[in-house]
């Protein structure tokens, strides 16, 4: 009995003083694109600070089976405890979050950070609403468009089944005369596959990552914007940390946020030199692509405007002032 006593007061000294937190924590693109890395960089912040006191695992690829759109409600059910999702996506629940995605109103990176910054305390107002708390926001490099034939004048377009990545994007290409599909990246493969789909709106970022040149060789700059992805996790889980705790994991995504907007900034080369090397053509969108894009966002952005809300309004007019 007292062989048995000593050895289970050894194995209660040996044990560790803390339980270990776990927070799964999902995104629907590679791991190579912006917003995988923002996961891995949070994820090793997060350790350096609590040395596994909590620990955040990421996957990638939407591996977990949960896109963009479905990571609030998967978080709300207990199913993972944080997430990456696109803004885009999230418009579904708030129209607020598609207003990164905008056509042509924040096309370069200066001004989607005035335009992040102007619009965070509304994103953590409508999160904290849905029991989610903002951890930190990720640019990705300007959309183009991939196509698998060449677009050389503004009739091509109506030509293109595209892959879309919001209801205002779907909204303008229809406009232009494509036929569009908002679609979850992690459906556009199978779509790729079968042919149903033949051109895709994304930066040379994601589609880099999900190899989009095996069916899609050609890529037209047009600058139509410059989108965010958005991470956060659970309020109540992020409220059950000790204070030392949730103080650390501010730390870490505010760390994550500043390396996610300096790891931009060389990024559209980079992409684009690995689509060059793996037979991808570049060109600049043609003239009178531009301006029928450019006409058939203003309706879709007067929607935006007058669905956003009082809220969503005075951000963007803060912005254009």
């Amino acid at each position: 009995m007292v062989r048995i006593l000593l050895s289970l007061l050894a194995f209660v000294l040996s044990a560790p003083a803390y339980s270990q937190i776990v927070w799964e924590m999902p995104t629907e693109y590679p791991a190579s694109a912006m917003p995988g890395e923002g996961v891995t960089t949070f994820a090793a912040a997060v350790e350096k600070r609590l040395a596994g006191k909590l620990v955040v695992k990421p996957s990638y690829n939407a591996e977990r089976g949960i896109k963009s759109a479905e990571m609030p409600a998967a978080i709300a059910a207990g199913t993972i405890q944080a997430a990456d999702a696109f803004g885009g996506a999230l418009g579904s629940t708030s129209p607020v979050f598609a207003l990164p995605s905008l056509p042509f109103l924040a096309t370069s990176l200066a001004d989607a950070r005035r335009l992040a910054d102007l619009g965070r305390p509304l994103y953590e107002q409508i999160l904290a609403g849905k029991g989610l708390k903002l951890l930190y926001m990720t640019p990705w490099p300007p959309s183009g468009i991939w196509s698998k034939l060449p677009i050389t004048t503004a009739a091509d377009l109506k030509t293109l089944s595209i892959r879309t990545y919001d209801a205002t994007s779907s909204d303008v290409f229809n406009a232009a005369g494509a036929k569009a599909q908002n679609l979850s990246f992690a459906d556009v493969m199978p779509k790729l596959t079968d042919g149903s789909v033949t051109a895709v709106l994304s930066s040379g970022d994601g589609g880099a990552g999900r190899r989009l040149w095996t069916f899609l060789p050609h890529f037209a700059q047009v600058n139509y914007a410059v989108p965010l992805s958005f991470a956060f996790v659970s309020k109540m889980a992020y409220d059950a940390l000790p204070e030392d705790q949730r103080r650390a994991v501010d730390e870490a995504a505010s760390e994550t946020e500043t390396r996610q907007w300096q790891a931009i900034a060389g990024r559209l080369e980079a992409n684009y030199a690995t689509m060059r090397a793996n037979g991808v053509t570049i060109i600049d969108a043609p003239a009178d692509v531009a301006t029928l894009l450019k006409a058939a966002a203003a309706p879709a952005v007067e929607s935006w405007v007058q669905g956003a809300g009082e809220p969503g309004r005075a951000v963007l007019s803060a912005f254009r002032r």
